[in-house]
């Protein structure tokens, strides 16, 4: 199935899910393989390279590749044959990835699902979507059981979890901006967010140990006279990163943050700690990723919006 916002136009990214019978999970991340319709040097790739990204307005987007490609043959829309580019992972209890592999493949999805249906099968349980989805209830309960597995190995090994809210600009017919909103982040989202790290992770230290020459997602150890800054600005509200500013980890925020949690502080220091890490930029060396506490980390997940995936 693919999970996706209400609004969306192009479905990049496809999930499957079965428990296997030595009670590992086995996840399959499938990817819109946008490659194999855009040769290298070919027009449509010089056009994409040019632009660089998609570029979404709340009524519009401006695709890299035109949009019979973005929003047709290379997006993953319900039950049509497409090519995708598949990592499987064996997931084990613990939330190690015990064996992958990678296909090209072509898939069929059986839904496209939305984060509201989806978390509403989770949480709420309505009787009507829970009778017109009975057959992919099972899976997204897998999902959810997988998530929660996986979000606590990142949690426990320092990753640092902002959870900021974001505004969703709401038009009017004509078009005007009728309201500005804070957009809701339900369990699917985080579901969703939580399976294409995993993945990412896993085709990079797949391409880095085969020595094969790639661009990494890099995220820098933040500057030290910005920690120092910060230092000094949390222990005004008697807080502290509780580690010298040379030798700082994303545990250390990451603690800070669960601290702050429903503290009316919370906030305004997130949003200085954000603006205190580097920014996050690809790099054909592998740098690490700072916030993510992962050593290796690539994107592979949005070839139809950004180019370098």
């Amino acid at each position: 199935v693919t999970i996706d916002g209400e609004h969306a136009r192009d479905f990049d990214d496809a999930i499957s899910i079965e428990t296997l019978p030595n009670g590992h999970f086995r996840l399959g991340v499938h990817i819109a393989d946008v490659a194999y319709y855009v040769s290298e040097g070919s027009a449509l790739d010089q056009e994409g390279y040019e632009r660089a990204t998609s570029v979404y307005f709340p009524d519009r987007a401006v695709h890299m590749f035109p949009s019979e490609l973005a929003t047709g043959i290379c997006s993953l829309n319900p039950r049509v044959d497409r090519l995708v580019q598949s990592c499987l992972m064996d997931v084990d209890r613990h939330g190690s990835v015990v064996q992958y592999e990678f296909h090209d493949g072509v898939i069929n999805t059986a839904a496209r699902m939305t984060y509201t249906n989806v978390n509403a099968i989770l949480t709420e349980r309505p009787a009507a979507l829970m009778n017109e989805y009975r057959d992919l209830v099972p899976k997204f309960e897998q999902m959810e059981e997988l998530f929660h597995i996986l979000n606590g190995r990142r949690k426990r090994r320092g990753s640092i979890d902002f959870d900021l809210p974001e505004a969703e600009v709401v038009l009017d017919e004509a078009g005007r901006v009728e309201s500005i909103v804070e957009s809701e982040r339900n369990i699917a989202h985080k579901l969703i967010e939580e399976f294409m790290l995993l993945a990412n992770e896993t085709v990079a230290t797949f391409v880095e140990g085969r020595g094969m020459p790639s661009l990494y997602r890099v995220h820098e150890q933040p500057d030290v006279l910005k920690v120092e800054e910060f230092e000094e600005f949390i222990g005004g509200f008697g807080h502290s990163l509780a580690a010298p500013a040379g030798a700082v980890r994303p545990r250390h925020f990451q603690r800070l943050l669960e601290k702050l949690r429903d503290k009316p502080e919370a906030r305004p220091i997130a949003f200085l700690m954000l603006r205190t890490m580097q920014k996050a930029r690809y790099d054909p060396s592998n740098l690490g990723h700072f916030g993510l506490a992962a050593d290796s980390y690539t994107h592979f997940t949005s070839p139809i919006r950004r180019y370098p995936d």
